[in-house]
């Protein structure tokens, strides 16, 4: 008979939101499950299984109703649904994501963001690139994207954020659901200004698609599913130009090959497996399992933790390091499974064809003054919070 997992009542959540890292690095090789009293969870930390849950469903449910996700949301969205109610939201949007709607509606648009946003960065002065560049962009393309041009860039970051904020308030403390609460407002006000635009004129974006459909999803899981959206798509591309930035410039020699051979999309791929912008997700056991000789008893709630699943030894050589040219860049970034990324190709062209090359043939001399003033946050979301650069 399988026991329980051990049991960790040291790890808090203030060292895995400073720097998980090296706690995942001794996980892997002590204790791959491991029950965390901090989070209530139990953690997964080798690849096999992170892998694993992610693609069994039928056995690892998206539908936890221990986290604040519903609360901060107004509603169950669907990263917190299974199977065929699961894929029946998924697809009310998924129009806005097929290959040839990017390639000729978005990426046109980010090229367009790209060139303005760089312009109008203040040569030979040291400047932030989180608020400078890397927030704005992500948020404006992702307006574009789901068709609600009309919130400034500073209010989808503002309601990204607080919308993250709400659904991780664990303590379930009032002031993160009144930010949520005020995000909430404003955006079902603005959706609710937009019917008309959309029903006179549709397009492809996913706000638009969702309210033309020929059997639209209710009206309550379309904003749901727009907050989402909202909450994730932002920080994904802005934690992955500012890690990969960061990783480049900390190894000038890959820097310089990656300019000779124009591998962009490589830098990106490998930025995103050595910081993962979506750390941790959680399942709930549907009927007792057992991982790694670890009884997970049904209705306990396992988290993958993808940060550690793309530094896994058994998967990667020298894992720690940021390497374009490794010879493996396999990675869970993306996840997979069912509730896998709708948005990975284009964040992968946003920033991995689109952003990076052209910040670097504009700044070829972009240099980290001080890399002490480069710092990195974030359990359940990760990446540079501040990353001051020269802009040469």
């Amino acid at each position: 008979m399988p026991k329980l997992a051990p049991l960790d009542e040291k790890i808090t959540l203030d060292q895995l939101a400073l720097n998980p890292y090296p706690i995942y690095q001794r996980l892997r090789q002590e204790s791959p499950v491991l029950r965390v009293k901090a989070t209530g969870r139990t953690f997964l930390t080798k690849a096999a299984d992170t892998q694993y849950v992610k693609g069994a469903p039928e056995l690892f449910s998206s539908d936890d109703p221990n986290t604040p996700m519903q609360r901060a949301f107004w509603a169950q969205t669907l990263m917190r649904k299974d199977g065929a109610e699961h894929r029946r939201e998924r697809m009310a949007m998924a129009g806005s994501f097929k290959p040839q709607v990017v390639e000729n509606d978005w990426v046109p648009r980010y090229q367009q963001i790209a060139e303005e946003y760089v312009s109008r960065l203040p040569r030979g002065q040291v400047v932030d690139l989180f608020p400078a560049l890397a927030g704005p962009y992500s948020a404006r393309g992702l307006a574009v994207l789901l068709g609600m041009e009309e919130a400034s860039d500073e209010q989808m970051q503002r309601w990204s954020q607080a919308l993250i904020d709400g659904a991780g308030n664990f303590a379930w403390a009032d002031e993160p659901f009144a930010r949520s609460d005020k995000a909430n407002e404003e955006v079902h006000s603005l959706l609710d200004s937009l019917h008309s635009k959309y029903q006179a004129a549709p397009d492809n974006t996913a706000f638009s698609l969702m309210i033309n459909a020929d059997e639209p999803i209710e009206l309550k899981q379309i904003y749901a599913n727009i907050k989402i959206a909202i909450g994730g798509g932002i920080n994904e591309p802005r934690d992955a130009i500012n890690t990969v930035v960061y990783g480049l410039l900390t190894n000038p020699d890959q820097l310089e090959e990656v300019k000779r051979c124009n591998d962009w999309s490589k830098a990106f791929e490998e930025g995103i497996r050595w910081v993962a912008p979506i750390q941790v997700s959680s399942r709930v056991v549907k009927e007792d399992a057992e991982i790694r000789g670890c009884l997970i008893p049904k209705g306990d709630t396992v988290m993958t933790i993808q940060a550690s699943a793309n530094r896994d030894e058994e998967v990667y050589e020298n894992a720690e390091a940021y390497d374009v040219y490794r010879a493996k860049c396999r990675h869970q970034a993306f996840g997979n499974g069912p509730h896998m990324c709708q948005g990975n190709r284009v964040a992968r062209h946003a920033v991995g064809e689109i952003m990076l090359p052209l910040l670097f043939d504009r700044f070829p001399n972009l240099s980290i003054p001080d890399d002490s003033k480069v710092l990195w946050r974030g359990f359940g979301f990760r990446g540079p919070v501040q990353i001051p650069v020269l802009l040469h």
